[in-house]
């Protein structure tokens, strides 16, 4: 079983900047492929960041270089770092995590709101 805890939403300004952090029990970080999703109301859930078995890393068209991915394996986490924030980056954050058999885990996601 593979648990996913996200913390570290906010409520912040645009231009702003916000850390937030995915933890991973159950599974090792290095057995799993992990990333960021995220998903506005009325909008389709669409990726923000991914870690992929190889370490390359794929972003998301809207968010590239502005966000960043990392993985601290000692601590069994997955961040991102999120700089300068637009309202429209405002949504609920998830941390996902895919195993080497295609199955996809989800954390409850963490709300980050940007105001104008």
């Amino acid at each position: 079983q593979v648990q996913l805890v996200e913390s570290g939403g906010g409520l912040v300004q645009a231009g702003g900047s916000l850390n937030i952090s995915c933890t991973v029990s159950g599974r090792t970080l290095s057995n799993l492929v992990t990333g960021w999703y995220r998903q506005a109301p009325g909008k389709e859930r669409e990726l923000v960041a991914r870690i992929e078995w190889s370490g390359g890393i794929e972003y998301g068209d809207s968010v590239k270089g502005r966000f960043t991915i990392s993985r601290d394996n000692a601590k069994n986490t997955v961040s991102l770092q999120i700089n300068s924030l637009k309202p429209e980056d405002t949504a609920i954050y998830i941390c996902n995590a895919r195993t080497g058999f295609s199955r996809n885990y989800w954390g409850q996601g963490t709300q980050v709101t940007v105001s104008s």
